[in-house]
């Protein structure tokens, strides 16, 4: 059984993964994540022309935004589960042919118009066997046969993907907006319209870089809501002994839960990953037992868990084959899934408190501490003070340096560039990309640290804020602005965040640590020529042309 995935930066010889993926999902799992892209794209078809007739339903929303999270990188690994999902997908494109089909009715009188071939039409497979052959007749490449609209139709599929994982965790907190569902199942539908060219597809690339801005913002205000504006905060590296529960991904409601569910029961929480940020929050620092941040990027956790003797939960991606020293200990929430852990549902943790107070106590081995906490909110809160360490010159470049961590090898650039960077310059960061510095000491500018930490990838919305803060207060555009951008990525939440930052006409962004595969030679030669968008160098090189010098 072969596969075709180039979804994410690890892409085998930067072309695609065909006999396994870098990821670790095998061929049925590959199979399995195209045909949920394929039925999603069915199931938009008929919400689509439903919602034009005024009819929509919240489960099928919801759905959508659950079924392109569950096929973005390190998420679901179990055919088991995706199989099960397939099978809601069909249920929920069933329910919107109907819901299409009763609003034309009324609407209209008569028949709705059928559908009768592509994904609307599909009708899924009885078992798992089946549902993997479907998969692998609708792979990537079956979407066109013109590469650069393959592409830009590529561009597209991974920004939905990318967005999905912030609408679901916006979701999560009670925040939803009936626009973004609209142009997910607008967006879907067109993907699988064979009339439709290259330039309809690149226009909605850059819509869905739009819509991004607008879920981050959604995602933003719903941490902000709940738990306040994020203040810069000193997080401990080390441990300390009691019982201790792990949390790796994204998700603040899942670990606000946690939090609740475990206070007064001698455990400590640490989190790990993108789970940092979570410190930096009022309404979750308030718990006393959120003790610690354990370990460093997703990559390295095959080695890193194994020297976490306590219970460990993944609430988002991204995981990756355990070791059979802790996989036990390990559990599985929300989309993430992987053959024989145990998955849990809702919001009760009971299965995971259980297993943390059975295990060793962690050992009492304090560590240094890193802030973190700088949203726009901190940034803007001290504007006048980083304004006029413009103007005096005390601050001379912003560096924007962060993105997606990955286990390829090049990324030792960010670190090195980090490193270099003239002490009167400022660094911001965010994301994972961050653990290949944040441990360093840059030092201040007047009280300015050197070293800004502005959250998770989708904090990027945090980091824009700032930008345009700066460009307003120096009545310029971004692109006149001291900054520069110099970003990693890895997989689809990094791509719909390029796609935010090209829809706002950012440029001169240095990407690696290698292009995407499926970006085509003449799809890149737009991007350069309209933004001026360029692989990173060399270090020195690159710095000295981020200053001008």
């Amino acid at each position: 059984m072969g596969m075709f995935c180039r979804q994410c930066e690890q892409a085998a010889k930067n072309t695609g993964c065909e006999v396994v993926g870098v990821c670790g999902k095998n061929p049925e799992v590959a199979a399995l994540q195209d045909l949920m892209l394929y039925g999603l794209k069915g199931l938009a078809i008929y919400a689509d022309k439903a919602r034009a007739l005024g009819a929509k339903d919240d489960v099928i929303d919801k759905f959508v935004i659950e079924g392109l999270f569950t096929t973005v990188t390190n998420v679901d690994f179990d055919p088991v589960q995706i199989a099960g999902k397939l099978r809601k997908c069909f249920d929920e494109k069933e329910k919107a042919k109907v819901l299409y089909e009763t609003a034309y009715r009324e609407k209209h009188g008569g028949t709705a118009p059928a559908i009768a071939d592509g994904p609307a039409a599909w009708i899924i497979a009885d078992s798992l066997e089946g549902l993997v052959a479907q998969g692998q007749a609708h792979g990537v490449k079956t979407q066109h046969s013109d590469p650069d609209v393959l592409c830009a139709i590529e561009l597209v599929n991974y920004g939905l993907k990318g967005m999905a994982a912030y609408a679901n965790h916006a979701y999560h907190l009670g925040k939803k907006d009936d626009e973004v569902f609209a142009f997910y199942h607008k967006a879907l539908a067109a993907t699988a319209d064979p009339s439709l060219g290259l330039n309809d597809f690149v226009g909605l690339a850059m819509e869905c870089g739009k819509m991004n801005i607008q879920v981050m913002g959604l995602l933003y205000q719903g941490h902000e809501d709940h738990y306040g504006a994020p203040v810069p905060t000193k997080v401990q590296l080390g441990t300390r002994k009691n019982k201790g529960i792990l949390v790796s991904g994204h998700d603040l409601r899942m670990i606000e839960e946690l939090l609740k569910q475990t206070e007064g029961k001698g455990i400590d929480v640490y989190t790990h990953g993108e789970m940092l940020p979570a410190h930096g929050y009022p309404g979750l620092k308030k718990y006393s037992h959120l003790y610690a941040n354990f370990g460093g990027a997703w990559q390295d956790q095959y080695k890193e868990f194994q020297n976490f003797p306590g219970a460990i939960i993944f609430n988002t991606n991204c995981i990756q084959r355990p070791a059979d020293q802790y996989n036990d200990r390990l559990f599985t929430w929300g989309e993430v899934g992987w053959p024989g852990i145990k998955h849990l549902t809702g919001w009760h943790f009971d299965d995971v408190i259980n297993k943390a107070l059975e295990s060793p106590d962690m050992p009492d081995a304090p560590g240094k501490e890193i802030l973190v906490g700088f949203s726009h909110n901190a940034v803007l809160g001290v504007a006048d003070k980083v304004i006029e360490a413009v103007k005096t010159g005390a601050v001379k470049h912003f560096f924007l340096i962060g993105g997606c961590d990955g286990a390829k090898p090049g990324r030792n650039y960010y670190t090195e560039f980090a490193e270099k960077v003239p002490k009167d310059c400022v660094i911001l960061t965010l994301a994972c990309g961050k653990y290949r510095f944040n441990k360093e000491e840059f030092g201040d500018i007047g009280g300015i640290p050197r070293l800004l930490d502005v959250g998770q990838c989708n904090d990027a919305y945090s980091a824009v804020q700032i930008a345009l803060a700066l460009a307003n207060a120096f009545n310029c555009g971004v692109n006149d602005l001291p900054l520069s951008f110099i970003l990693s990525w890895y997989e689809q939440k990094a791509h719909v965040i390029l796609l935010s930052l090209l829809y706002l006409g950012i440029k001169n962004i240095k990407l690696g640590p290698s292009l995407p595969a499926y970006i085509t030679p003449n799809v890149l030669k737009f991007l350069v020529d309209n933004f001026n968008i360029a692989p990173i160098g060399d270090v020195a090189g690159d710095l000295k042309a981020s200053l001008g010098q």
